[in-house]
């Protein structure tokens, strides 16, 4: 018998997938060719098994551009910050894909400066054009749509942006499912941070794609439980504690710290630990047998190791019903709770100036886990106490700091550790709502301008004095993704490289969305779609050098090279020298700052002399005192033996392009003058071509749908419509009346 055409596709659709599912990871596709060999393979901290690298940076080409259309791996944004609410409080600043580059000392630079940004846009509920202005510039980059992966270990060197005890920055690493893109809430919108698989009805309305869903529409899986989960490798925390350590700590933290955090929905929604205190465990009774303290919900066998604490001071957000003029809409039925699941680990001011490493192992889903790992290495005291030496740049022992086991999950909620194919964020905000006073006087303005004397109140000391330096950026040594080719080897779910897999897939359901991945008005007019095909040449040059023609090993290093815009401390008008003090309502994220759990006499708004301890408290409990549950790995450090690359790039590697002479097409088809533009040799990309051609090496769920799709395939039970059975009806209808037609002439014909 011969095989129908459409069968022996669709059982070659069903080995492609099959091929698919089992080959997770690609070879070198994303890999930085400056990546040394001997930084290309990784033992997990964990379970010691071997990790090969699937994606890096080293950044080591100097003056790359991110603009949309500049680079295949990253878009850095131009738009607003659409983090506000009409609750109040928000962003204070207006992303600038100028504000990020490679410098020539092999970083990449994300700058926040002064800088007025003013635009016009349509207010949904007034039915008129306002006008905005933000005082601030700073950059976000991201690789949405572009580089993802699920599962395996990430690793960032970075150096944190501006002064250890200043307040106002708010510096993040951290990692987004593909489906919500960060900063466009309409694609977030009840989306961020689920995930959860399970057909709840009460909760289904508040989240969007959820697993009651029958039917799979724009090429989701059917009953799937999606969402856009949130893993922060880090949050910057920055500020000034008085040299006192902030209540509720255990060991002591004081400011600045950084934020290590799971972000994950549904959360607990009752008997929640209360900001500013440790979840109470136990119940405590008094002498007549009455309770006098009741057991909090929270998460169980969380353990932190060195100097790292549970955060005391952010348990999560509940996502109200909205109100008018925000961003999004949330009915009554669709507010839920999402929780903040992490710790919170001492930083010194070693961490603002030298790079240092911050590493997640991720492994996905039912199963799974994941640990934060930072640099650190232990010391005894002249009484025999070991403590942890961290921030000095010296240290090279891998401390455990943060374990969040896939069963605290889903014992508290039926949530489950992350497996969304997922992107990479870098950027810094600016908002009032994130290590801003939170005792701004009543008689402060609250306005956010540094040249305007009478916004003084509204910033800490020091902050528009740092901020006029033009010296403020984080900058990014390296970036490196590991995974694992042995699925039996860890926990979890396999490993997957790609935004697009066939068990998670996210680009039918983009493209079926565009509008929310794309900005707002006024700014949406020049964008056609949410991200623009990368230019390949095109950029104007004078030599092949700014074609990448010598590579950047023909560059020299300027040791006094500085940020356009820099000016010195005696260039700085201080219009921080007096502050007023006084009480005042935050908003719910300044309530949960750490200093507002400070006595009066312990929170002063004023500049003092720091004497800093390096982690004396890090680790001096012993096992018998310890009240949380030891993780799965040694409790002896682990020695990193591993260099780190050097600035320069590799010297075997080709030219990426050279300048030649163009002659462009103008009006009517008439050649304009010739000019000089840059010309990409294979393997490169960008407008001069200082990117590396990188993209996936396989097809993701979409690319193996297009050649074949059935209205059986995939569809919930078989998806058929009343149109459908209508349509089949008068067919067969039509089709019976021509059989008995054609019988009555044959038989009149005989």
């Amino acid at each position: 018998m011969k095989n129908h055409p459409a069968i022996t596709s669709l059982s070659l659709l069903s080995s492609t997938l099959l091929i698919s599912t089992t080959t997770n990871i690609v070879s070198s596709a994303w890999i930085d060719e400056d990546t040394p060999e001997s930084l290309r393979t990784t033992k997990s901290l964990v379970d010691g098994s071997t990790y090969h690298l699937v994606m890096s940076d080293e950044f080591n080409v100097p003056h790359r551009t991110f603009k949309d259309g500049h680079d295949p791996t990253w878009t850095a944004l131009d738009k607003s910050d659409d983090d506000y609410s009409a609750s109040g409080g928000g962003s204070l600043h207006f992303y600038n894909s100028s504000m990020v580059t490679t410098t020539p000392d092999g970083m990449l630079t994300i700058q926040s400066i002064l800088d007025e940004t003013t635009w016009t846009h349509l207010d949904i509920v007034e039915k008129e054009m306002v006008s905005k202005t933000t005082y601030f510039k700073s950059g976000m980059i991201q690789s949405w749509n572009k580089f993802c992966f699920t599962g395996g270990i990430i690793e960032v060197d970075v150096i944190l942006p501006g002064e250890p005890d200043i307040g106002g920055l708010w510096p993040a690493m951290w990692l987004l499912g593909n489906l919500g893109r960060a900063t466009y809430e309409a694609s977030t919108n009840n989306l961020w941070p689920w995930s959860y698989d399970k057909c709840d009805r009460k909760k289904q309305d508040s989240q969007s794609i959820s697993a009651c869903n029958k039917a799979n529409h724009f090429g989701l899986n059917k009953e799937q439980g999606r969402g856009a989960t949130e893993i922060d490798i880090l949050e910057l925390m920055g500020g000034d504690s008085g040299g006192k350590a902030l209540p509720a700590t255990e060991p002591p933290i004081m400011l600045p710290y950084a934020d290590m955090t799971l972000q994950v929905a549904p959360g607990i929604p009752d008997n929640r630990p209360q900001s500013g205190s440790q979840p109470v465990r136990s119940v405590d009774h008094s002498h007549s047998g009455y309770a006098t303290s009741v057991a909090q919900n929270w998460y169980d066998n969380l353990t932190v190791a060195g100097n790292t604490s549970l955060n005391p001071f952010f348990y999560g957000t509940y996502l109200g019903e909205t109100k008018k003029g925000e961003p999004v809409q949330r009915s009554k039925k669709q507010a839920f709770q999402a929780d903040a699941v992490g710790a919170m680990k001492q930083l010194v001011p070693e961490h603002f100036k030298t790079p240092h490493t911050f590493r997640v192992e991720w492994q996905p889903g039912r199963g799974g886990r994941l640990d934060w790992f930072t640099k650190s290495y232990k010391m005894v005291d002249e009484n025999g106490k070991v403590f942890h030496m961290e921030g000095d740049g010296k240290g090279q022992d891998w401390e455990h700091s943060l374990h969040i086991p896939d069963f605290a999950l889903d014992e508290a909620m039926g949530s489950k550790i992350p497996e969304e194919p997922s992107y990479i964020i870098f950027n810094t905000a600016i908002s009032s709502t994130w290590a801003f006073p939170y005792n701004v006087p009543d008689w402060c303005p609250k306005c956010y301008d540094c040249y305007n004397p009478k916004c003084q109140c509204s910033f800490n000391p020091g902050f528009c004095s740092m901020m006029k330096t033009g010296k403020v950026a984080m900058k990014i040594d390296s970036v490196r993704v590991y995974q694992s080719r042995d699925d039996s080897a860890h926990d979890g779910n396999p490993h997957t490289v790609g935004c697009d897999p066939v068990e998670f897939p996210t680009r039918e359901y983009i493209k079926g969305f565009e509008y929310r991945y794309m900005r707002n008005p006024p700014f949406v007019w020049e964008d056609k779609h949410p991200l623009k095909d990368v230019q390949n040449g095109g950029g104007s040059c004078e030599v092949d050098a700014d074609c990448g023609g010598g590579g950047v090993e023909t560059e020299e290093v300027d040791e006094d090279w500085e940020m356009p815009g820099t000016k010195t401390m005696e260039e700085v008008l201080d219009l921080d020298a007096k502050r007023g003090t006084g009480g005042g309502e935050g908003s719910i994220r300044e309530e949960q700052s750490p200093l507002a759990h400070l006595k009066d006499d312990e929170s002063k708004n004023k500049i003092q002399p720091k004497v800093r301890r390096l982690a004396e408290n890090g680790s001096d409990e012993t096992e018998e005192e310890s009240t949380l549950d030891k993780p799965p790995v040694s409790s002896e450090s682990v020695v990193d033996t591993k260099k780190h690359a050097t600035v320069l790039s590799n010297p075997e590697r080709l030219p990426k392009g050279q300048c030649v002479s163009a002659t462009n097409v103008g009006l009517f088809g008439i050649p304009t003058a010739p000019r000089q533009q840059c010309k990409c040799n294979e393997g490169y990309t960008g407008p001069k071509c200082l990117s590396i051609d990188k993209h996936d090496d396989k097809a993701g769920a979409e690319a193996l749908k297009k050649n074949i799709d059935f209205l059986f395939t995939h569809k919930a039970n078989p998806y058929l419509t009343k149109f459908h059975i209508m349509f089949g009806g008068i067919l067969a209808g039509v089709f019976l009346v021509f059989l008995v037609v054609d019988n009555v002439i044959k038989s009149r014909r005989k």
